[in-house]
């Protein structure tokens, strides 16, 4: 397994170069990730009779969507990871500015929990403004996202970022010489591959619209705990405690969750018609 061991000096994280410009395995897995997920959507709503809309609509939904997330995730990392927090609320136009003294660096720092928070606000608005049922869509969404999430994990691995835990075990990886584990390729499991097979094996069995994406938070929200277990906390931040901050807002996503869930099995129950009983009487017989 030395190979393995030693890949990251063995590969170069910039898949090639047009004009001068670096293009990296991450963007590139990135682009796969939303490929895979819209291709998702797009099956899953095709075998889903119950939801009417068109490619028309569901496209421009996407775009919505993107647009969303992209900017959640952003702002999101500035909010709760960036040092410099203060400067970016002070200077927004710099939060997606790609040059540093005129150089071309690219944009880094996302945020799955505040991509999460723009993926919901782009959706509700859109379906309100279309007049679309949301629930039926983020349930689509539920199935769609932990598949493009794999490849996301997968991007994070190839540009050698999101380091793991120092460890002993013989699939870890040589960063700066000491062994690590590769926790981006336990979250594309846990947190892409697992939640998927759960949600899409429970996915028949859902009581309401709306209960796979709240499900989907749940299950993410847990794996993504246990992960973090493994991976080194952002380094600008450390741990809180005893915890990252990954494995609190997971644990605040898991409460949030937990109670919308109960909240409506409880209505659901409530406006379930009472069955009752008929009574049978026996006719008397007149003499």
């Amino acid at each position: 397994m030395q190979n393995w061991n030693n890949i990251y000096s063995l590969f170069d994280p910039v898949a090639f170069s047009i004009f001068g410009f670096k293009i990296h395995w991450y963007g590139i897995m990135y682009v796969l990730a939303l490929i895979v997920a819209v291709y998702s959507a797009t099956y899953f709503l095709k075998h889903d009779k119950t939801i009417k809309i068109s490619k028309k609509i569901f496209d421009s939904y996407i775009f919505w969507v993107e647009v969303g997330i992209i900017l959640g995730a952003r702002i999101g990392y500035v909010i709760f990871y960036d040092t410099h927090t203060a400067y970016y609320l002070t200077h927004p136009w710099q939060i997606f500015n790609p040059f540093v003294n005129g150089e071309f660096v690219g944009i880094s720092g996302m945020s799955y929990h505040g991509g999460l928070i723009g993926f919901l606000i782009a959706s509700y608005i859109y379906t309100k403004y279309k007049k679309i049922n949301q629930y039926k869509i983020f349930d689509i969404a539920a199935l769609a996202i932990p598949l493009g999430y794999i490849f996301g994990r997968i991007g994070n691995f190839l540009n050698q970022e999101l380091i793991g835990r120092v460890t002993e075990v013989p699939w870890g990886i040589y960063v700066n010489n000491v062994l690590v584990h590769p926790s981006q390729l336990y979250e594309a499991i846990l947190e892409g591959l697992v939640v998927f097979i759960i949600i899409y094996l429970y996915k028949s069995k859902k009581k309401f619209d709306g209960e796979l994406i709240l499900i989907y938070a749940f299950l993410y929200s847990i794996m993504r705990f246990i992960a973090e277990l493994y991976r080194e906390p952002d380094f600008q931040i450390g741990f809180i405690g005893i915890f990252s901050l990954g494995q609190i807002l997971s644990f605040v996503i898991i409460i949030l969750s937990v109670i919308i869930w109960t909240k409506k099995i409880i209505e659901l129950k409530n406006t379930k018609p009472l069955k009752v009983k008929k009574q049978k009487y026996k006719q008397t017989k007149k003499k």
